[in-house]
């Protein structure tokens, strides 16, 4: 490592530290008050979006399934029992976006900063329903029958088949369209979709990869992601669903949390992680004396490169004069 490129490296490490203390003295400044209004304007197609994301979900709930071809030989494998769900239906909202929403609040009070409220808030909406979306899509289009599907179609126990071996169904309509939902798991993918969301947003806002060793940081980050895997573990052991329906949902919700994340957030991880781009832009809009500095200290490093670069040369008997 030469003389100029270690002096550039410290002094943007230096300017980092420094940029980043100016633009947390500088919270407070954007308010739901102040700012809420020209925030929610700017995103109002965003916003229009999900509502249709909702009317997309809303009728992906409300149409039939494919109603898969099920033969006699393979209900030894969907004779599980037809059990209660541990975790309702309804309470995945509460855990997965309510619970979330809670907490971007309280850290607005802390912080005082409607960027990050309104952008937590978008990203965590379309990360459950863009999950929700292509789970229920899928769901639909695959119609695989549940781990119980035979108690569902026969309630009685007793067996019904055509000529082709399939099964003629005299169980509750509703019970049987469901047992066509199996793949992948809804409650799994909504818990990570949420709950992964949660995870880098607090992950970003304590700092918990900032290089300081914090173990109790990395705790809180785990935790929610620790209670979406129980989520899933259970949808198994109500035979609610197979195995790979978990995994899948699992995979789903995680992915599209990670993408939704980062379109409003930089990498935990980033030096900028505790807040959202839009903050940082309005930071510069503002004025905050941080570009500036930036290209003072970015002139100043190419010199002191270009100066031992020169050094270089002279000790090693070469010239970087034209010849």
């Amino acid at each position: 490592m030469t003389i100029g490129s270690f002096f550039s490296s410290l002094l943007f490490w230096r300017n980092s530290q420094d940029q980043g203390r100016i633009q947390e003295i500088d919270l407070g400044v954007h308010t739901i008050k102040t700012h809420g209004g020209r925030v929610a304007s700017k995103h109002k197609h965003d916003w229009i979006i999900l509502v249709i994301l909702i009317a997309i979900e809303i009728g992906l709930n409300l149409i039939s399934p494919f109603y898969r071809y099920v033969g006699k030989d393979m209900m030894t494998d969907l004779k599980y029992p037809f059990k209660d769900n541990t975790v309702p239906v309804w309470s995945v909202p509460v855990y997965a976006v309510l619970l979330p929403i809670i907490l971007f609040v309280c850290f607005y009070l802390k912080r005082r900063c409607v960027y990050d409220l309104h952008h937590s808030i978008l990203g965590l909406l379309f990360s459950v329903l863009i999950t929700g979306v292509i789970t229920d899509s899928i769901k639909v289009a695959t119609g695989r029958p549940r781990p119980n599907f035979y108690w569902r179609c026969f309630p009685d126990g007793k067996e019904l088949f055509d000529a082709l071996g399939g099964v003629i169904c005299h169980g509750k309509a509703a019970e049987i369209k469901e047992g066509h939902k199996s793949f992948p798991s809804g409650h799994t993918s909504w818990s990570f979709a949420g709950l992964t969301f949660l995870s880098l947003y607090l992950s970003g806002k304590i700092k918990a990869f900032n290089g300081e060793g914090h173990v109790a940081k990395l705790c809180l980050v785990i935790f929610p992601l620790l209670a979406a895997c129980l989520v899933g573990i259970s949808r198994v052991d109500d035979y609610w669903h197979h195995w790979q329906d978990v995994f899948a949902g699992a995979l789903i919700g995680i992915l599209v949390a990670a993408f939704c994340y980062r379109q409003f957030y930089p990498n935990p991880y980033h030096e900028e992680g505790w807040g959202p781009y839009a903050y940082f832009k309005a930071a510069q809009e503002r004025g905050v004396p941080m570009t500036s500095s930036q290209n003072g200290d970015a002139l100043r490093a190419m010199s002191l490169q270009m100066d031992s670069t020169s050094l270089e040369n002279m000790e090693s008997g070469t010239s970087t004069a034209p010849r």
